[in-house]
């Protein structure tokens, strides 16, 4: 029997084994709602402390001198060139030799935030290249230093620019999370390996929580849809740039 025949057998010939499920996932839901919410501070804390972290590091790449700008390339290749795991593990299981020590859940905010930071700082350098340099020179023109002619008038328009691939992130944390079991984090995907350990329902876990990713996503697509209708400025977009 193929993948697609098990699942439909699931849950078409199995009703009893499907409502055993759901009557286990009810008995279970303090313990995956704490789950779902480390996933979502996880994800919040990440998508945030990145972005701010990220500022910096675009905008030395872009306008520092030349130490600092090859100190957020280092910084950025280092992290974008290495897997988050590899980053987690290091924090977690290769500082303490360092007598540096995080709890699980600080580990991998730390490890979140750092591997975050590198890549929105790439998204944001794609908004900020999509602004014509005259910009900058007019900004010069009207009295502004090169730092205030970056953060009031490069930055916001950078911003808008960069918030597609931004929600991209988001997403992308949002799947992530699920890495952090590996380091004792008992967010979501943890708490439902759990469930499917102990009760042996391993093809009805894996589903549901699952789904709860999709549902998630959903989700995320639709705030990252209104806040960029939002902040739509009519003829401000890309095109003039095909």
């Amino acid at each position: 029997m193929g993948v697609f025949g098990a699942i439909g057998g699931f849950f078409s010939g199995s009703w009893t084994q499907t409502a055993d499920f759901f009557a286990v996932v009810a008995e279970r839901a303090p313990d995956i709602l704490k789950g779902l919410g480390l996933t979502l501070k996880l994800t919040a804390w990440s998508a945030v402390f990145g972005f701010l972290l990220a500022i910096p590091l675009v905008v030395g790449v872009l306008y520092g001198n030349l130490f600092f700008k090859n100190l957020c390339k280092f910084f950025i290749t280092i992290i974008r060139g290495t897997p988050m795991l590899v980053q987690l593990f290091f924090i977690f299981y290769g500082l303490p030799a360092l007598g540096v020590r995080f709890n699980p859940m600080t580990a991998a905010i730390i490890g979140f935030v750092i591997n975050s930071s590198a890549y929105q700082a790439e998204y944001l350098k794609g908004g900020f290249l999509a602004i014509s340099r005259e910009q900058l020179e007019a900004s010069y023109s009207i009295g502004l230093s090169k730092w205030g002619a970056v953060r009031l008038i490069i930055f916001p328009q950078a911003f808008r620019f960069a918030i597609p691939a931004l929600s991209n992130e988001i997403i992308y944390l949002i799947q992530y999370t699920s890495v952090a079991y590996i380091i004792a984090v008992p967010e979501l995907f943890a708490q439902m390996q759990f469930l499917a350990s102990d009760k042996f329902m391993y093809l009805p876990s894996y589903l549901f929580v699952g789904a709860v990713y999709l549902i998630l996503i959903f989700i995320v697509n639709k705030l990252t849809a209104w806040v960029e209708k939002r902040l739509y400025i009519p003829g401000f977009d890309l095109a003039h740039l095909k």
